[in-house]
């Protein structure tokens, strides 16, 4: 179908610096098909007025766990080790494929009404993650969380390379599948090692947690007289294309072997903050050259699935942190959200920015709210002022996934049903409490 969204305000994320095209753009079939002006012969068969709204590429989170959404609000102001092992982990043996698919719809309808259109997943029972991905229109790179206890969970390696084979390039092309070891302090060497294998041969990349707190550094340099990250390049995980969630406590040695490893560190700045873990140095990553991407992490550490929460508190932590009020620009954080989240996830050439060509995943803002007013910089706007419920419209592939605020895949009042009687399944929890 041909989709012509008039009159808006088109913020392509193209180039270094901010590009905005005050006019039109099309959409044919599933990719955009001019930004500006029509060209003769364009014949819409839907027309979406953007009329003083602001049009932007679809948001990337490059690093979530979304089904965690039946963790939400249980387990919060905890030390990470106590969050992680005591209360998340207990929790999780509990987890079956329905819960994971209810989990993942609820979470999917949040981001659809936040504008996210491509996200990264690593969890369990992955194939439901794919399930309801599929169904609910969204872009994803999947992966099975892969973490060593025991010598049967070398198993968990077959059940990756199944998955591989069951859902890559699945949903159209819009799932594609990842191998992630979970991380260092959970996976022994010879574990990471054939998990990169894995990868290696399935042509696939590598999606994993590194240097989150400085207890796994420190328990790192004491089992291996190495840094998370020298130890994983060391074991050759970063000879396939990897993107790393976190790297926090990282020094100038990482932050030059990430760069020349061409790894991508995707920030989580709410999660790394609330779970007292510090936050990345991302202006020393961005001047080494490593592209860094956001993520919002799971909802039990975050709590919500807001990229535009994540822009705000990457671009004002960094300044805070510098003391240097230009350490992180707005338009830096929205290329981290958008261009950055794509090219962590291999997948600029077709997402991430606006253009003739391009895969139409993009957004549309109703910015007739007040804290748009007055009219000045629209990237300013986007990153200090804008709410993910400003989002209106959505599409994804070229196809409307949310239209003037109705989401068109999922039955929410369905999602969020069966999500509380999962949660609740898990937890105990039936309804609010202090």
């Amino acid at each position: 179908m041909r989709t012509l969204i008039r009159n808006g305000a088109i913020l392509t994320m193209e180039g270094a610096e901010p590009e905005l095209v005050l006019g039109d753009l099309g959409i044919d079939g599933s990719r955009v098909a001019f930004v500006g002006s029509p060209p003769a012969g364009f014949a819409p068969e839907r027309t979406i007025d953007a009329a003083g709204g602001i049009v932007m590429p679809g948001l990337v989170d490059a690093h979530t766990h979304i089904a965690m959404s039946l963790l939400r609000h249980y387990a919060d102001d905890l030390p990470f080790w106590n969050w992680l092992f005591e209360r998340v982990m207990p929790a999780e043996e509990k987890l079956c494929a329905r819960y994971v698919y209810d989990g993942s719809m609820l979470s999917l309808a949040e981001m659809i009404r936040g504008g996210v259109t491509c996200f990264a997943d690593m969890y369990f029972f992955m194939d439901e993650v794919a399930r309801a991905t599929e169904r609910a229109g969204l872009r994803a790179r999947l992966s099975r969380g892969l973490a060593f206890n025991a010598p049967g969970d070398e198993a968990k390696l077959d059940e990756s390379r199944d998955f591989h084979a069951a859902w890559n390039g699945a949903a159209g092309g819009r799932v594609l599948v990842d191998v992630a070891p979970h991380a260092v302090y959970t996976c022994p060497p010879a574990f990471i090692e054939k998990a990169s294998d894995l990868a290696s041969e399935l042509g696939c990349m590598i999606h994993v947690h590194l240097s989150e707190s400085r207890k796994e550094v420190a328990d790192c340099l004491a089992a291996y007289g190495k840094s998370p990250v020298a130890h994983v390049r060391d074991l050759g995980l970063f000879r396939n294309r990897t993107y790393a969630a976190h790297c926090v406590h990282v020094d100038d040695a990482d932050i030059a072997a990430l760069a020349e490893g061409g790894v991508a560190v995707v920030n989580n700045p709410s999660s790394n903050l609330k779970l007292g873990n510090g936050f990345a140095p991302v202006g020393r990553m961005l001047a080494a050259g490593v592209n860094v991407a956001l993520g919002t992490d799971g909802q039990a550490s975050n709590n919500n699935l807001n990229m535009f929460e994540e822009m705000h508190v990457a671009a004002l932590v960094n300044k805070g942190i510098e003391e240097d009020p230009t350490a992180l620009s707005a338009y830096t954080a929205l290329r981290m959200a958008t261009i950055g989240g794509a090219r962590a996830l291999g997948l600029d050439g077709e997402i991430g920015s606006l253009r003739a060509g391009k895969k139409a995943d993009l957004i549309v803002l109703d910015a007739s709210a007040p804290h748009f007013y007055p009219r000045n910089s629209v990237t300013a706007a986007l990153v200090y002022a804008a709410q993910a419920q400003d989002v209106r419209t959505v599409f994804c592939d070229g196809e409307p996934v949310m239209l003037d605020g109705a989401i068109t895949t999922i039955d929410e009042a369905e999602a969020r049903a069966k999500a509380q009687e999962s949660a609740a399944a898990m937890t105990g929890g039936a309804g609010f409490r202090p």
